[in-house]
């Protein structure tokens, strides 16, 4: 029963930014559960297939697929799900991971950094959902329903002093969630947000090097550590199973307690 519950068995998917950090970590999660098939997306070409053969080398019985490009843009959503038509006849998850930062005080902060992440933080789930809904509709039924996980941050939950446009993101993230949630729930297609605290990753770097700074950090959080792998990987498959088949339209916050503070 619980196997049943957990698994993704046959399960086709697609992940944005999959080629490290918490896309990658989905991707596994994915795979160890019986996933058939997994594209991922990254704008570094080598570096998405490189992680594409190495979750592929993994698993015992899927495969992962590497689909590099900038999708930042429409012309690259475009091609994208352009290339997953031709390949699929349908696809029953979409993970929106893909993101990015930008760092400066507010009296510096610049349009670029702003427009930045506005485009692949918040435009580009919003417009690769909208052009992939014929797939996920396509083999989605009440029992069987298609999911969108989008990765929120806790940073769209709480206030910061220093991610002036990184967070504004990740609230409209969690705002888009629940508005397509409600849009897409008759095609039997559930939409759900994780809002990850601090995990190791690239983008977090900066702050997990600087060792004084990181200990203060740990100190304040509940449980008092970041987040590791295991960690996004069991509320990933949580939600892209039926464990959450009716589950939608919610903002997971995954971060230690840290929103308890």
């Amino acid at each position: 029963m619980i196997d049943q519950l957990f698994s993704m068995q046959d399960k086709v998917c697609v992940i944005t930014g999959g080629s490290r950090g918490l896309g990658y970590a989905i991707a596994q999660a994915f795979l160890a559960a019986g996933a058939r098939r997994i594209y991922i997306t990254a704008r570094k070409a080598e570096a998405c297939e490189q992680a594409a053969a190495q979750l592929s080398a993994e698993s015992d019985s899927g495969e992962c697929i590497a689909l590099p490009g900038n999708i930042s843009n429409m012309e690259e959503i475009a091609q994208l799900v352009a290339e997953l038509e031709r390949r699929e006849s349908h696809i029953d998850i979409l993970v929106n991971n893909a993101g990015v930062g930008w760092m400066a005080p507010l009296g510096d902060f610049p349009e670029q950094g702003w427009d930045k992440v506005m485009d692949l933080n918040v435009k580009t789930p919003f417009f690769l959902t909208q052009a992939m809904i014929p797939l996920l509709r396509k083999n989605a039924t009440p029992e069987n329903t298609s999911s969108i996980i989008n990765i929120g941050s806790i940073a769209g939950i709480m206030g910061s002093t220093d991610t002036f446009s990184y967070a504004p993101s990740k609230a409209a993230v969690h705002q888009m969630t629940r508005n397509l949630a409600a849009t897409l729930a008759e095609q039997h297609i559930r939409v759900n947000a994780i809002a990850p605290g601090r995990f190791h990753t690239r983008m977090t770097e900066y702050a997990s090097n600087d060792t004084s700074a990181y200990e203060a950090e740990i100190k304040t959080i509940p449980l008092h550590r970041w987040g590791t792998d295991p960690d996004i990987m069991g509320v990933a498959l949580m939600l892209a199973t039926r464990a959450g088949a009716f589950i939608t339209g919610q903002i997971i916050a995954v971060d230690g307690g840290t929103t308890l503070v």
